[in-house]
């Protein structure tokens, strides 16, 4: 390093701590004002992480300067400060403007006096996140209207079936107006319970009377005044009555709670242990949002009473939302974040690859949308949280931490290590499409903003209700038809096509999609995790674990393109040996009834290549990449092994290859001649005829080398042309 450096006096309040010379990095100037090293505080001591790690986590290459101490004595203040620092994990603030700059105790391999890097970051949020790190904890935000409960006042249930009534009169399809008519039901019932709360304080339900029960509701942080609410709560139906204002019985509302929240909200806080910081982002008017929280967390175990002011945020309806407007004041850094949302598109870009994206709840519409799978949506939101936790802070522990202890105050600032973000862990997928051919468009069940701001706030204006946009119902198709290409998985995105005015489903939505339902019919974990690669061409690499095993792997300029390479490659791996396993065990002479049979039973399988019809598969008729050399054993010529091992070396991991001796139609065979031919996943690499078995095998594996050469050549040609075109 040059000595080069610009002096500067070290300070601890008004302590002079000794003399130092700062060394900036990447060109960045002078941070500190007037030559002075002003520290305010020291940070708070760390359990388990390094201060370097966590200001890489939350504000990555920030590193402004390195400071050096000039010689020092053993018992000079400099010194105390810089072993203080290492051994406690802790950092020395200096506070510039609305930034804290962390001088980091760093080892030196060369160096005999104290050593520091400099790191930038926003003023508090190191220590937010210092704690949430050392108690391996992330942020999780939800979304209320139609993503955990529905809500609906008087005006709006009136509003509802008037709607409906209209649509039902000019239906003539059948079928539509029984699926209307039912819905029609649904909001009549609950209307006439609605009614009953607001009339008497009670209601019918199934027979029995059941009365109000007053609720105290603690005061806001700083007033002294305690609500008391009438509150009717019938647990086993997931319902309950409230009202906004308990003075006003037209603030009366109507909810209904999602099923499996109290699975999702034990997760996120079981036993006392902290697995997520727990916020609120939603469009609707705050009374109204914070009554819709109390009821989902009534003892205030995910959010305290004193952190409800800042932690349920309300957006202005039309505005979108952004996760750095819900942590303003630096409570937690985006990557720390994940959100559960019925809709992608009202959040800000940057964030959408942050959100898990969950069906709209929608139970008078489709009540029997969350029964349709085994596993209930929020139930899913739980798992995907538990895996985007442990994902997280795998990497953290096992990459980040690891190589951050191997750094010295004489590396690069290039050497840091990559940190993980929670968009790493998860695969954001847009559920509210509308297929075109879909006229039963829901009525949108939620109050928005606007709605809830007239109806509820005092005063309460119950006006004409402003036309809100619907939110496509999710497919109710069984499972076996969300995994056909003509029937898109509500998990899936599509697209308009222009021209023939169908709905065209995307690549990405098709192979992460299948994938994850093979995952959860088999019971095994599909994990994307990012890989640390060395290419300075392809910023990107993701590898897909299936229950622990790797099954895919893939690279692009995006994090996106290279998920949805990495799920594609798995998916061919999976299907490569599934046909591998099915094809010794397929005795059938009909192709027709094998492919009907196995793509029912396998949705995800489609092209099943031809099993031999009359005669008992042989040994050495099917061969894996893994047995090969068995394979090799088999045959007298040793130029066959040699052409074998090729084969697998140009294969990627898992694929296997496929020997055939079935000649089909269109070949014509002489007397005692032989026929061979070889596959991968489904597709004829090479064909050979010989006037023996080995010597037409040799042939067919001769031809499927050279077949995969010319591929390998021709795709690290294009993925040349594509380096030098960027």
């Amino acid at each position: 390093m040059s000595r080069s450096g610009i002096n500067s006096t070290v300070y601890h309040g008004e302590v002079c701590l000794g003399d130092a010379e700062v060394f900036p990095t990447n060109n960045h100037a002078f941070p500190f004002p007037s030559n002075e090293i002003r520290i305010s505080h020291l940070s708070p001591p760390s359990e388990r992480c390094p201060p370097l790690s966590i200001l890489q986590t939350i504000s990555p290459f920030s590193v402004r300067c390195k400071v050096q101490a000039k010689s020092v004595t053993e018992e000079s203040l400099l010194r105390r400060l810089y072993l203080s620092c290492f051994q406690e994990y802790k950092s020395a603030v200096v506070v510039v403007g609305k930034e804290e700059l962390h001088l980091v105790a760093m080892p030196s391999k060369v160096e005999k006096v104290p050593c520091f890097w400099c790191c930038a970051v926003q003023a508090g949020l190191y220590a937010s996140c210092l704690g949430m790190l050392n108690l391996r904890c992330l942020a999780i935000v939800f979304d209320l209207d139609e993503t955990l409960i529905v809500a609906n006042t008087m005006k709006s249930f009136e509003d509802r079936i008037e709607a409906l009534s209209r649509r039902i009169d000019v239906e003539d399809d059948p079928v539509r107006v029984s699926g209307m008519s039912a819905e029609l039901k649904r909001y009549i019932e609950d209307k006439d319970l609605l009614k009953q709360y607001i009339e008497n304080d009670a209601v019918s339900d199934n027979g029995k009377l059941v009365g109000v029960q007053n609720e105290e509701v603690p005061g806001l942080p700083g007033s002294q005044e305690r609500i008391v609410r009438p509150v009717i709560r019938l647990q086993e139906r997931n319902i309950v009555l409230t009202r906004i204002n308990p003075e006003i019985r037209d603030t009366s509302v109507f909810v209904r709670l999602r099923p499996a929240w109290e699975d999702l909200r034990s997760y996120l806080n079981a036993k006392g242990r902290k697995r997520f910081e727990v916020y609120v982002c939603t469009m609707a008017e705050r009374d109204y949002a914070l009554e819709m929280w109390r009821l989902l967390d009534p003892e205030a175990y995910l959010i305290g009473s004193r952190q409800l002011l800042d932690r349920v945020v309300c957006v202005k309806s039309g505005s979108r939302k952004s996760l750095q407007h819900v942590f303003q004041d630096a409570v937690c850094h985006p990557k720390m974040a994940m959100v559960i949302d019925d809709r992608l598109q009202v959040w800000d870009d940057k964030d959408q690859p942050r959100v898990h994206v969950v069906p709209a709840f929608t139970p008078y519409y489709a009540p029997q949308a969350e029964m349709a799978n085994t596993v209930p949506v929020l139930c899913v939101a739980r798992n995907v949280a538990c895996n985007v936790r442990g994902g997280f802070f795998k990497e953290f522990d096992e990459s980040l931490l690891r190589k951050i202890f191997e750094l010295c105050y004489e590396n690069d600032i290039l050497d840091l290590p990559y940190a993980p973000d929670v968009s790493d862990y998860l695969m954001s997928e847009d559920t509210n499409v509308v297929p075109n051919s879909n006229k039963d468009v829901p009525i949108s069940e939620s109050m928005n903003g606007s709605e809830a701001e007239r109806r509820l706030s005092p005063p309460v204006h119950l006006g004409d209700e402003q036309q809100m946009q619907h939110q496509a119902q999710t497919s109710l198709s069984s499972l076996d038809d969300e995994l056909s290409v003509n029937r898109a998985s509500a998990n899936n995105r599509s697209c308009l096509d222009s021209e023939t005015g169908q709905m065209t489903l995307l690549p990405s939505s098709l192979f992460i999609g299948v994938l994850q339902e093979i995952g959860r019919r088999c019971d095994c974990k599909v994990e994307f995790r990012s890989v640390i690669g060395s290419s300075k061409d392809l910023h990107f690499s993701v590898e897909v674990l299936f229950s622990t095993e790797k099954i895919g792997i893939g690279m692009g300029r995006t994090r996106k393109e290279a998920q949805l390479q990495a799920a594609e490659n798995a998916l061919r791996n999976l299907a490569s040996n599934y046909v591998s396993f099915i094809a010794p065990n397929s005795g059938s002479t009909n192709r027709e009834s094998d492919n009907s049979s196995l793509g029912t039973e396998n949705g995800f399988l489609r092209d099943i290549i031809n099993p031999v019809p009359d005669e008992p598969s042989r040994k050495d008729d099917l061969v894996g990449a893994s047995t090969s050399e068995q394979m090799a054993q088999s045959n007298d010529s040793g130029g066959f092994s040699s052409v074998l091992s090729s084969i697998r070396e140009l294969c990627l991991e898992g694929q296997n290859i496929v020997f055939r001796d079935q000649a089909p139609a269109s070949v014509t065979l002489n007397k005692g001649e032989h026929y061979f031919q070889v596959e991968l996943a489904g597709q004829i690499l090479g064909k050979g005829v010989g006037l023996s078995r080995e010597e037409a095998k040799l042939q067919a594996a001769e031809e499927a080398l050279r077949t995969l050469k010319a591929t390998h050549s021709s795709q690290r040609q294009i993925s040349n042309s594509l380096r030098c075109n960027s």
